[in-house]
């Protein structure tokens, strides 16, 4: 009799027991290893690369550098900007190295070439520097997430207010890549929808130097506005030589892409006034400024939106990991999309069935020299977009998930 009454019991005390261990197991081989795969010394360099590295860190350092009970390894390569690169070290991480998630891939080509043999592996990838729309529309994975931006929202937020207040004519000077060309399909649709027009566009071979002839064909044009359909060192040298070349004084120059580093590089003094589309500010809050400073004390500069956008999706993968006790690809990303997700550089944010993180945008303006109080204090914020807003919609979507 007392032995019926001790079974269930002891049952009870067998599943407690049981239950970490379970959970402890499907973290697949005792470790989880999270690949940065990234920018280190090329173009990008300044808005992801060491930065990223860094802000990854950061955020194994904050969630404890366990998880479930795990230790977390980090790993870090050079993609150089090249897919053939950064296809190759994805594949030695996915089958050698036994990656679990690779991340950061701040070049739109590497990103899409990394997430296709990342769902042939069944692994996941978390893209936080790249931002071709095609990542969550055409070319969406189940595997994948897309963290921080994309061209649709910096040019949706960046372009249609300056039309509706006067810019009406563009020239578009683009990148020659996939990157470069979403930028100024994006910008092209938002300015003829918000009344404007653009007059022409030139490419030029990424990475750049030279940008005279493209600048003084962008003069010619006569367009009021000339949209840089670029990014890091190719945009800051644009952005001075359209000063030299005193494009400045008649036509208003637009970053379609723009971090505080570049703002930082160029200076005040050449970039104040411009207009573009953030997705984090040092000085936003209080949040904002704790990790800033953190960040700041170790690397001498104010974290990009990239590379904040990079410690928030380490930080949400563990907690995700943690929270569904696995860390296979399908119960992680079900979990993202079902957790709230909030932390220095996310709010109230919200992980879309097509990959895409919907979270606030900010429609910047660049102080002036006399304007700036201390160093790093480089915005002003004109406008915050909810993601809903900023973001494409689902119904515009062209993501195959959407259809099942």
């Amino acid at each position: 009799m007392h032995a019926k009454k001790l079974l269930p019991v002891a049952s009870l005390l067998a599943a407690l027991w049981a239950a970490p261990t379970l959970a402890t197991a499907a973290i697949s081989d005792d470790v989880v290893r999270i690949g940065v795969l990234t920018d280190l010394s090329g173009a990008y360099s300044g808005n992801v690369g060491p930065g990223s590295v860094l802000a990854s860190e950061l955020a194994v350092e904050e969630f404890g550098g366990k998880v479930l009970g795990k230790p977390i390894e980090l790993l870090t390569a050079d993609h150089l900007n090249k897919a053939d690169v950064g296809a190759a070290k994805a594949r030695e991480w996915l089958d050698q190295e036994k990656v679990d998630v690779i991340t950061e891939l701040g070049n739109s080509a590497v990103a899409l070439s990394v997430m296709n043999i990342a769902e042939e592996k069944q692994r996941m990838t978390m893209v936080t520097g790249a931002g071709a729309t095609r990542i969550t529309s055409e070319e969406c994975k189940a595997t994948n997430v897309h963290w921080v931006y994309d061209t649709y929202a910096l040019a949706k937020v960046g372009t249609m207010p300056l039309v509706e207040s006067g810019t009406k004519t563009w020239y578009f000077i683009t990148a020659d890549y996939s990157f470069g060309h979403s930028l100024e399909n994006d910008g092209s649709r938002f300015i003829k929808e918000a009344g404007g027009k653009v007059l022409g566009s030139s490419r030029y071979a990424f990475p750049g130097t030279d940008f005279a002839s493209f600048l003084l064909s962008a003069q010619s044009s006569g367009a009021q506005g000339v949209a840089l359909a670029s990014a890091g060192a190719d945009l800051q040298n644009e952005i001075k030589q359209a000063n030299e070349f005193g494009l400045t004084a008649t036509q208003k120059i637009v970053a379609m892409l723009m971090s505080i580093t570049d703002v930082h590089g160029v200076g005040l003094q050449a970039a104040q006034n411009m207009n573009f589309a953030e997705t984090f500010y040092w000085d936003l809050d209080d949040e904002s400024r704790k990790f800033s400073r953190k960040f700041f004390e170790k690397f001498g500069k104010m974290p990009t939106a990239l590379q904040a956008g990079q410690y928030s999706a380490v930080l949400n993968y563990l907690r995700a990991v943690e929270k569904s006790g696995s860390d296979n690809v399908t119960d992680v990303i079900e979990t993202l999309q079902n957790m709230p997700i909030h932390d220095a550089f996310a709010r109230n944010a919200k992980l879309r069935k097509d990959g895409k993180l919907l979270h606030d945008l900010y429609l910047v303006s660049v102080k002036s020299p006399e304007e700036s109080k201390e160093p790093w204090d480089y915005y002003k914020i004109v406008k915050t977009v909810p993601g809903e807003q900023g973001f494409m919609p689902l119904s515009e979507s062209k993501c195959p998930l959407l259809k099942n």
